[in-house]
């Protein structure tokens, strides 16, 4: 919910988009894909003073980025991508986007030739309840963090915390940061999760980026 703050707003975000915020510096520049309503964009740039851009391909979330006052271009992220030139952000984000891309390798490639560094996070499907779903019920897992049944989702894979490791080292990458977490009350609040986070974790972020640093 917006409030006034002497002129700026305030605006709540999700616990691990506050995560993802604590990484990226003040004043960078940074390109926000599959942005939503801007919560994250719109935060940066009031409380960090980001320079911010983003990319959504949903006509109306679009409409509120910009009622916001933020830049955000509406089409789809993997072909918007490719008109941007090297090196031009800081940070490029791609938040619980991950596993409904068709292409993520090159998606990634593309974000790390537009950006020096790029933060990832998607819903960790190797979670115990997921896994409890499937030897118990029979059934694709339907959780908070994957809240569709299998003929309604947008998602396209399923990813653990253990698989997008191994993609990243395959793909000759780097990881700067890494933070696998549990949260509750609508994702309002959360804990990291250091023990077995594979197994119990439902998130996993990752900084990832081309070289070390």
């Amino acid at each position: 919910m917006l409030a006034s703050d002497n002129g700026l707003s305030k605006y709540f975000l999700r616990y691990d988009l506050r995560i993802v915020a604590s990484w990226i510096s003040p004043k960078a520049k940074v390109l926000g894909l599959g942005c939503g309503e801007g919560e994250l964009l719109y935060y940066l740039k009031h409380h960090k003073k980001v320079v911010c851009t983003g990319i959504d391909r949903d006509e109306a979330k679009v409409a509120i980025c910009i009622q916001r006052g933020l830049s955000v271009l509406q089409g789809d992220i993997n072909s918007e991508i490719e008109d941007y030139p090297d090196n031009i952000f800081d940070f490029v984000i791609l938040s619980q986007t991950l596993q409904q891309i068709y292409s993520p390798e090159k998606l990634i490639h593309s974000m790390l030739r537009v950006g020096k560094k790029c933060i990832v996070s998607f819903p960790n499907f190797s979670h115990w309840g997921n896994r409890l779903q499937l030897m118990f019920k029979g059934h694709a897992p339907v959780s908070p963090q994957l809240p569709h049944e299998w003929y309604d989702t947008p998602n396209i894979r399923v990813i653990a915390i253990k698989d997008f490791r191994r993609f990243v080292s395959q793909m000759g990458l780097t990881i700067y940061k890494e933070v696998a977490i549990n949260t509750q009350n609508q994702e309002k609040s959360g804990r990291m999760i250091g023990f077995l986070p594979n197994l119990r974790a439902t998130y996993g972020l990752y900084l990832i980026g081309r070289s070390r640093l």
